[in-house]
Parts: C-alpha cells; structure tokens; sequence
C-alpha cells in the first residue's frame, strides 16, 4: 500500500463506494471532508489504517491543498444537487473544482473529476450548467484530468428511487413532470465507484483517452474537447414513467401516474424548495425536462464504462433489494412482478 490516493467528498452517496474499489486495490485513502468526524464510518471499507480522514473545505484552497499532499493521485466527488446559504452552484461545483484541480497539479497526481449527463453551458438548469463550468474549469488547469459523467446514480443511499418510493408510501398520486416521457439511463454506483477506481490508476499515456477505442488517433484529434470525458449509463434506457412504475412494483404498491403540466409543476416546486429538505426545486424540474442518456458519440467512441472494463448492472438486478423497506411489510411482503 505504498500508494495514496485523496478523495475529496468520499463521505457520501457515491464517496463511500469510490472509497471501498479504491481499498479493494490497495491504495491508501485519505478521505478530504468538511467534518472528518463524521466520516468514521469509512474505516472499516480498508484495513487498518488504509482509510482516514482529513479536514478540508473547497471555498478555502489552503486547506484543499493540503489534503493533497503526498498524494499520487485525486477524485474530486464534491457536489450538491440544490443550492442554500454559502452552499451555491459556483462556490461548490466551479471555484471548488478548479481549487482540487489546483492541487492535484501542484503535488502532480493524476486527477479524476466526476461531473454529470446533461453538464451544457447553454442548458436552462444552473445545475448543469455549473458542472459545465467546473469541468472547464478542470481541463484549464489539468488538461488530461479524466472527467466521469454518470446518469441517475441508483443504490441504496439514492436520492432518486428512495425519494419516489417514500412519496409512493403516503401519497395516492405520483407526478409524472414532463409527461414522463424524459428518459434516463440509470447507472449502479457500484459502477460508477469501479469506473473512477480503474481510471485512478491509470497509465498516464492512457489517460483523457478511452483505453479500448477504436477510433483512430488521428480522427480522435479532430475532437479534442472530448479526450477524457467518459458517459456512464446502466444497460437500460428508460422513461420517467417507467421508472415510476418500476418503483411502484418493486414496493408492491398501486398509485396514480399523473401527468403534471409545467405550470403546475413550476408552482409547486416553487413551494417545495422552500421547505426543510427541498424535495424538489426549480432548478431540478428543469433537469427532468432533458433526457439524461449516454450520448450517441460517446458510444461510437467507447467513452463509456466499457473504457474502463464495467460490465453494467441492471437496475432490476439491485434496486428491490433496498426498495423492499417501502413494502407493506417489509421484506415480508409478497410482491408479484
């Protein structure tokens, strides 16, 4: 175990995984968080020692710098899905980014950078257009920083199906916004965490580029804006609604499929964002409006997991192994497919 990777964010959904590949191949981990002690539960995913934890905050480079020293390598997993107090798309997404990237330079670690499906300078949701601005951000400082772009992350801490689930649970309605027919392409954390890990250690002649492409150099040149960023996508496409209906099959419930007009949605996600959790803002009704797949280019070009080696696993493969909890009766509920 001679070498350290820092993972900036490993504390949280996706973090936590990142943290258990990297361990699982041997690299010591320095997990960089706000609140070290509240990290503790990462120390059993390594062996004794492998994994600790460090203080460090994006909005202060000194400290970010710092958690990387010594470093061979850097995953910045820092992100927010909606904006409060000092917590803003640009403080976290773009100057933090840039901050990490920064580091990772000055102590020359390779970089890996995860970003999303949909990151566009010109899309109408703030979210996505920050994580534009950070990845460009990144590739100024570190041009062949190796950028990850998941879809909808599914696994059991997620925020997407064990939202709807909970909602399906105490309401006789579930919103269809945009008439349910965005699609989206989920991907397995789990995944996601061996994607990053394999692209962590990876050769740096082999990094920004995918290692198994078969797009000639020459033509890959014409295209350099795309060097390094790989799309991660399940093995499924699937609509909104049928996402919903998955949900609803999985917990064993019946529930209304409504379609919400825009206006509507617009009002109450209004509502919604201002109350303690914001179950939905704006912002994120926008993103639902824009289908969230592995684009046609990244397959043709094998920027996809199967650069890395991850064979995708179907959400109908885990998802019910954690939905179950929305059941009647838990696990004990029968539930007919």
């Amino acid at each position: 175990m001679d070498r350290l990777v820092t993972v900036y964010g490993g504390s949280g959904f996706i973090g936590r995984h990142v943290v258990r590949a990297l361990a699982r191949q041997g690299w010591r981990v320095r997990v960089a968080v706000r609140r070290p002690d509240l990290a503790f539960h990462l120390q059993p995913l390594g062996g004794v020692g492998q994994v600790t934890a460090v203080q460090a905050n994006l909005r202060y480079p000194a400290s970010v710098r710092r958690a990387a020293e010594g470093a061979h390598a850097v995953v910045n997993l820092v992100g927010i899905l909606a904006e409060g107090g000092r917590q803003t798309f640009a403080n976290v997404h773009e100057f933090g980014a840039r901050a990490v990237a920064e580091a990772a330079a000055d102590v020359g670690a390779n970089l890996v950078q995860i970003s999303s499906i949909g990151a566009d300078k010109d899309s109408p949701s703030a979210y996505a257009r920050s994580k534009a601005a950070a990845e460009a951000a990144v590739r100024a400082v570190v041009p062949d920083a190796v950028i990850v772009r998941p879809s909808v992350v599914f696994g059991p801490e997620d925020t997407f199906l064990n939202r709807f689930a909970a909602m399906a649970r105490i309401s006789p309605v579930l919103p269809l916004f945009g008439g349910g027919e965005t699609r989206f392409q989920p991907v397995f954390v789990g995944d996601v965490a061996a994607a990053i890990a394999s692209a962590v250690g990876a050769p740096p002649t082999e990094r920004g580029r995918p290692v198994d492409a078969s797009v000639p150099e020459s033509e890959e040149d014409e295209h350099p804006s795309t060097h390094g960023i790989y799309e991660l996508g399940g093995p499924e496409v699937k609509t909104f609604r049928e996402l919903m209906e998955f949900v609803l099959a999985a917990t064993g419930r019946s529930r209304f499929l409504v379609p919400v007009p825009g206006p509507i949605a617009t009002l109450k996600a209004a509502v919604l964002e201002r109350l303690p959790g914001k179950l939905l803002t704006r912002d994120q009704l926008a993103q639902l409006a824009i289908d969230n797949v592995v684009s046609e280019a990244a397959q043709k070009e094998g920027r996809t997991l199967a650069a890395f080696g991850v064979q995708p696993t179907s959400i109908e493969a885990v998802a019910p192994t954690y939905l179950w909890r929305f059941r009647k009766a838990g696990q004990f509920t029968q539930v007919t497919s």
